[in-house]
């Protein structure tokens, strides 16, 4: 294993023109190694990368001459990559991305990631972020780690110190993401999801004001139980408050299942050599057949707008892509199939300063969900259960959640759907 100086990076010790690089997403960027990339890229020339998501603020359109950056969406701070043209989107799912880096569909000559210091055995966590990185340590020809020693010992995978080629040692805090502001709109809408966990169900969600504010109702609860791609600090109050424990899940009793922590500081405190938390890859986060053994799963997932039908996109506004797929079908799929659970899409009625309707009549962007997956709709005016409905059925239970400035015109839309049936 090489060690380098961090202050004094030159990547043209391990990259070669043409390289493929896939970097570690979120909370676990490997901040110091993607600086000196945008910094030393453009005299290599040629270069590539890969990161799911981005919360840094590092990537950016001025940042875009190093080399050409691509990702499974706009989520994070990269939505002003794809404003400037700037980001190649790759539609795919969470649990696609590992399998294809393992394939060669998705290229990874050189891996980036961000690691916490060695264990007495030599071993390094992955810390905030152990979905597809795994996947791309084992197909690289060269594996560039970040040892930051701020970044929690979490219980799950490990890196081998023989396995790293070039290590460069960091003290530097990782990226934070701060619990979002929350409006009396996202307390209306967890309201309503709330009312789909119960004492014992097995709970996915997001990060976010939904979220956040859904993890606010919850502390009464008994005996919660996390399978999730992602967990933010909301965990932690529901673990305090006694409400979290894992106790009645059929696999991973005691528990809580992730692929991410997205948090701040008190979250990656708790993570530290907690038992309780196990950081996972996707291949056993999204599978199906994983997922298939989880009774009384709950999943809470976002959209932009839900057509009549059920159809949703999480993904495109108009002309503006915003989202991505994400794992929103992985679980999607789960959820609606799981014994005594459910599958919670969540959403404002309206957008732009209530202008817009997000129930509507046809979608404006890409289908991310379809309408055969798809179990509950929220918004703050209720929710619509579809599962096992007419489509003529759906349409009215939709516009029972519109917004009522909106529910005329969508009774109209959906005339047609009414008289012929589908």
């Amino acid at each position: 294993m090489n060690v380098l100086a961090a202050p004094d990076i030159d990547v043209r010790e391990f990259l070669r023109p043409g390289d493929r690089i896939v970097i570690g997403q979120a909370c676990g960027e490997p901040t110091t190694l993607i600086e000196a990339l945008i910094d030393q890229g453009d005299d290599i020339g040629d270069l590539t990368a890969f990161v799911a998501t981005s919360f840094s603020g590092i990537f950016s359109p001025e940042t875009a001459g190093s080399f050409r950056l691509s990702s499974m969406g706009a989520i994070g701070a990269l939505r002003s990559m794809t404003k400037a043209h700037c980001l190649d989107v790759i539609p795919c799912h969470v649990s696609q991305v590992g399998p294809m880096i393992e394939a060669g569909i998705l290229g990874c000559d050189v891996a980036f990631v961000q690691v916490s210091e060695a264990d007495v055995d030599g071993n390094h966590s992955y810390g905030l972020i152990s979905d597809y990185v795994q996947a791309a340590v084992g197909k690289a020809r060269v594996v560039v780690a970040e040892v930051n020693d701020q970044v929690p010992f979490t219980q799950g995978l490990l890196l081998p110190a023989s396995r790293i080629d070039y290590a460069v040692h960091t003290s530097r805090p990782p990226v934070e993401v701060p619990p979002a502001r929350i409006s009396d709109i996202d307390e209306a809408i967890a309201r309503h999801a709330a009312d789909y966990i119960g004492d014992g169900s097995v709970i996915q969600m997001g990060v976010g004001a939904v979220p956040d504010a859904l993890l606010r109702l919850l502390p009464d609860r008994k005996d919660l139980g996390v399978h999730s791609g992602m967990l933010g600090d909301g965990l932690v109050d529901l673990v305090e408050a006694g409400a979290v424990t894992n106790a009645r899940k059929r696999i991973d009793q005691g528990v809580s299942i992730t692929g991410a922590l997205i948090g701040t500081r008190r979250l990656y405190d708790f993570a530290h050599d907690n038992p309780q938390i196990r950081m996972c890859p996707t291949s056993y986060t999204h599978d199906a057949a994983v997922l298939a053994q989880v009774e009384r799963l709950v999943t809470i997932n976002s959209a932009m707008e839900v057509d009549l039908t059920g159809q949703v996109n999480a993904e495109q506004s108009g002309a503006a892509y915003l989202g991505g797929t994400g794992g929103q079908v992985d679980f999607v799929r789960a959820g609606s199939r799981s014994p005594g659970g459910h599958a919670i899409m969540a959403l404002p009625a309206t957008a732009k300063a209530g202008t817009i309707s997000r129930i509507t009549a046809t979608l404006s962007g890409p289908v991310t969900t379809a309408r055969s997956d798809v179990d509950v709709i929220v918004t703050e005016f209720g929710a619509a259960d579809l599962r096992g409905r007419s489509l003529a059925e759906r349409t009215r239970r939709l516009i029972a959640i519109a917004h009522p400035d909106f529910r005329e015109d969508l009774a109209r839309d959906a005339h047609t759907i009414e008289q012929r049936g589908f």
